[in-house]
């Protein structure tokens, strides 16, 4: 079997840490950030507080613990999007997909996790030493696109291009004046990239995103 299906594969196996990082940020909003301790969490997601701690070192890991089920969510979403589709269009399909699956029925817990993160500089640091999740979304994403025949050079640069889209569209999505559902800021921002300039140009202007992606503040997730 393929590295890369190998990958999806363990990745079903293994779904209690985006459960618990899912049922985390919905506590955390109903009742706060202090209030609500591992044993509920745990209790929320259908699980033991021991198994809480097989995966989260503390309850303040809950908040950066969607990284792998967003990237699973992607990847299966390229893997069904048309053939014929472009590259950059299938990734940003696959994300709104992913957007409808785990982001927009939670806009208020997304949203309170950006602020918590934004009034809390030990969270801040800990958003900051993240960048190793971007890495990893923009590696799978690009497996996934090299699987449907993109050659590898492209197949990265184009799931740089995608985490542009998708970081451009939380942003817009958490501010407090706006309504309108993920999905439809995803392509919003992707209709900008192709107002702006072709895709290719998009593509290798993500390279510097690829270079500093190590070092990069943002959660692939949210």
């Amino acid at each position: 079997m393929p590295a890369f299906w190998r990958w999806l594969v363990r990745g079903r196996r293994s779904s209690q840490p985006h459960c618990l990082g899912l049922r985390g940020l919905e506590l955390i909003a109903e009742q706060g950030f202090e209030r609500t301790t591992v044993a509920e969490v745990a209790a929320r997601a259908g699980l033991t507080s021991r198994t809480f701690f097989n995966h989260f070192a503390d309850k303040r890991e809950v908040l950066f613990g969607l990284s792998s089920g967003f990237q699973r969510e992607v990847v299966i979403g390229i893997a069904a999007c048309r053939a014929a589709a472009p590259p950059l269009d299938a990734v940003v399909h696959a994300l709104q997909a992913a957007a409808d699956t785990m982001f927009e029925g939670r806009r208020d817990a997304v949203t309170h996790r950006h602020k918590l993160i934004d009034a809390n500089p030990e969270l801040q640091e800990r958003e900051l030493s993240k960048g190793a999740a971007l890495t990893a979304a923009i590696a799978a994403i690009a497996a996934a696109l090299h699987t449907r025949g993109l050659d590898p050079e492209t197949a990265l640069l184009t799931a740089g291009a995608g985490m542009l889209v998708q970081q451009t569209a939380i942003q817009r999505w958490t501010q407090p004046v706006e309504s309108r559902p993920l999905r439809e800021l995803l392509s919003d921002a992707l209709h900008s990239l192709h107002d702006r300039q072709s895709e290719i140009d998009v593509v290798r202007c993500c390279r510097k995103l690829v270079e500093i992606a190590p070092h990069a503040g943002h959660d692939a997730a949210v």
